[in-house]
């Protein structure tokens, strides 16, 4: 009997669906360290991952053919190992756009009606209204990044009245951006943004993209904000720019490293509002996670082969 192990805590109606779109399957529903780790050895497709996985089900006897992620960005799963086995790893790509757009944008505003000074003046009991506030509309947005994640964004950025840039690799057009750009011109978008937005994954060529040079591109009026991965940023060099005016502030829900330090300079900043790695979070999750996974599921029983989010280890996303 095919076996299909699910690390996440879905509702009874979920797991039920679950079931339905694998007929004739042994399919187990368990928190992870409750598990013999054994089944592991068994599960031909594992929704959700922990060391276990990797532990049994990369062994030379092992059943595994395919693993559904939880998250949008895989750079913390042996990649090398499960590609060396063949075995098809799709991405949660599709159930983050939502609440990272949100946080984006809880951010920004908060930044241009000055609400994380005016949280810190009521904490003193301080009536201390800034001398200048400003507002969105009419601001350029540059998005390094631009998947779904990036389009979410781009298309709320429009309805606030801004200008939309986006990059990625294609630079092929795509909607909600003014404009696309290549990689290769990271430099002119960082030079025309009154906003960077960082929603690049984990690459090789994504470590210390944004380094002090980047930053000494931006405006001195810039906002940077990194949703994407701490590893893209050089933090010393963002800590320098933020404390010399290079750019006048950040938004940072990642870090490198990660948790941020204690005692690091960036938690006393007045200029940077920090969030604990919670961007994707939100109460929707596993219901879209279901549904992600019923599709994909639908599609292998089917076809061998899941329907959406399909990483290419070539380029590791």
């Amino acid at each position: 009997m095919r076996t299909l192990v699910s690390l996440f805590g879905f509702t009874p109606k979920q797991e039920e669906r679950i079931r339905e779109a694998a007929p004739g399957w042994n399919v187990v529903f368990g928190k992870p360290r409750e598990l013999d780790e054994a089944i592991f050895r068994e599960a031909e497709v594992v929704c959700g991952w922990w060391p276990a996985v990797a532990d049994e089900g990369l062994k030379p006897e092992a059943k595994l053919r395919w693993v559904q992620t939880g998250s949008a960005g895989v750079d913390n799963l042996p990649l090398a190992r499960l590609a060396s086995r063949e075995v098809i790893l799709t991405s949660a790509s599709g159930v983050h756009p939502i609440p990272m757009t949100e946080t984006v944008f809880a951010m920004l505003l908060a930044f241009t009606r000055r609400l994380h000074e005016a949280i810190r003046h009521q904490r003193e009991g301080r009536w201390a209204p800034a001398g200048r506030y400003g507002e969105l509309h009419g601001l350029t947005i540059g998005i390094v990044g631009a998947g779904e994640i990036g389009a979410e964004t781009a298309r709320i950025a429009q309805a606030f009245g801004m200008h939309t840039l986006g990059i990625r690799r294609s630079a092929r057009p795509a909607p909600h951006f003014d404009r696309m750009y290549g990689m290769e011109e990271l430099d002119e978008v960082l030079g025309q943004s009154d906003v960077v937005v960082n929603i690049l994954p984990h690459t090789e060529e994504t470590v210390r993209l944004f380094d002090a040079r980047r930053f000494s591109r931006m405006k001195p009026t810039g906002l940077f904000i990194n949703i994407g991965r701490g590893t893209a940023v050089d933090t010393d060099a963002l800590t320098e720019a933020l404390r010399a005016g290079t750019i006048a502030g950040a938004g940072l829900d990642v870090f490198d490293p990660e948790p941020l330090p204690e005692g690091h300079p960036l938690w006393s900043m007045d200029n940077v509002i920090i969030t604990p790695h919670i961007g994707g979070a939100t109460e929707a999750y596993k219901a879209r996670m279901a549904d992600l996974f019923i599709a994909n599921l639908s599609a292998y029983v089917a076809d061998g082969r899941p329907a959406r989010n399909l990483i290419d280890y070539s380029r590791s996303y």
